[in-house]
């Protein structure tokens, strides 16, 4: 079994069918157009069949080998038409094989093969003596239109499944901008009820302490079993203080890690989406204000670098260290001017708010597909 049928049987089963299907519309075409034996020097014989079926049969690579496929198609149609069997057309055999390049993306490859073909067929017609009023007016424009609606299609089909795939990564990008934005309330919820409970018992059980501290201390007289009742009650005391502790504790609790693991949920979540992400971080922590700000200029950079940068590559570096917090967030997208709308803006106030400074730039400012540059900087006072 050849190399390309193996890669085309190994293309889900819904598009391996369909491009069945093309080859055998393909091959049907061709037979047809063969059978009807409209000239040539030769008849319709076993080689000339052969040559609709290897047409038919090239649908079947188009989505992994496009180039192949169009260079293959118009080079079997000239050597078709070099041994003189009868005519096919020029457009359709080959409009399927322009709209697999153009549906690949390979528009300049469909557009330049397409020309070629038009030009040589017209040539040797020209010299085998064929008329020129019917030959462009007729034939060649047939053939032309034909040829521009297989590219156009393959092209249109092309844009709908990228704006497709580009409106699923904006779903799930959005959809994990939702869960962090529930998992930030969560937390401000749980650091409000420990607030509460400190102010409304922790102080109650202090000063519970404190008074049997001094009645115990204050006693005038041997009175065991107010001492011992003291005694106990300083020891409840002691122990729901330290109860108070520990749940305040959990419900404060913050890991050393916190941010730098929403920092790769965040990488994960554009990572599903399709782009690589690379996240590394150096240096420990700063002040929740400032890991915060870092966070959200990460994330609506990344959020940019979906919308509008068409990158396939991220790259996320933070370092504390030297008492700043540096962050960097570079894409491969088109980059170009900068200009500050309501995302870039939102970056800035982010960073002034903590204290820091923000830039936003092109990586190459005169050339497009140079890729974009977030960058902030905020004064640190060391991990928390």
């Amino acid at each position: 079994m050849s190399p390309g049928l193996v890669a085309a049987l190994r293309t889900p089963r819904a598009a391996f069918t369909t491009d069945a299907l093309l080859g055998i519309a393909v091959t049907l075409v061709v037979v047809l157009a063969i059978s009807m034996d409209l000239g040539g020097e030769r008849g319709p014989n076993a080689l000339a069949y052969i040559f609709a079926l290897g047409f038919g049969a090239l649908m079947l690579i188009r989505r992994r080998h496009p180039i192949v496929v169009l260079v293959t198609t118009a080079l079997g149609i000239c050597v078709y038409y070099m041994l003189e069997f009868p005519p096919i057309g020029l457009a359709v055999p080959v409009a399927a094989a322009l709209y697999a390049a153009a549906d690949a993306g390979r528009l300049r490859w469909a557009i330049g093969t397409g020309i070629a073909l038009l030009a040589v067929s017209s040539y040797f017609r020209l010299i085998d003596g064929a008329s020129p009023a019917y030959l462009f007016g007729y034939e060649l424009a047939s053939s032309a239109g034909l040829m521009a609606a297989a590219v156009a299609l393959g092209w249109s089909v092309r844009t709908g499944r990228l704006l497709r795939q580009r409106q699923t990564q904006l779903d799930l990008f959005a959809e994990h901008e939702r869960e962090q934005e529930a998992a930030f309330r969560v937390q401000q919820e749980r650091l409000r009820i420990a607030r509460e409970l400190h102010d409304a018992v922790g102080h109650t059980v202090a000063v519970i302490s404190l008074q049997s501290d001094v009645a115990r201390e204050a006693l005038g007289r041997n009175d065991e079993r107010v001492a011992e009742s003291l005694q106990h009650i300083r020891a409840a005391a002691g122990r729901t203080m330290k109860e108070l502790r520990s749940a305040v504790k959990v419900l404060r609790e913050r890991e050393d890690s916190k941010t730098a693991l929403s920092l790769e949920a965040l990488a994960d979540a554009v990572r599903r989406s399709g782009i690589s992400v690379t996240l590394a971080r150096e240096g420990p922590e700063a002040t929740s204000a400032v890991e915060l700000a870092a966070y959200r200029i990460v994330q609506e950079a990344l959020t940019n670098a979906i919308r509008h940068s068409s990158a396939s590559h991220v790259d996320i570096a933070i370092r504390n260290g030297d008492g700043k917090l540096t962050l960097r967030v570079t894409d491969n997208g088109r980059g170009g001017e900068v200009r500050f709308g309501y995302g870039l803006t939102g970056m800035r106030e982010r960073a002034e708010s903590a204290g820091g400074s923000f830039a936003a730039r092109s990586g190459n400012a005169e050339s497009v597909g140079s890729g974009f540059v977030v960058e902030a900087t905020f004064p640190v006072q060391g991990g928390s």
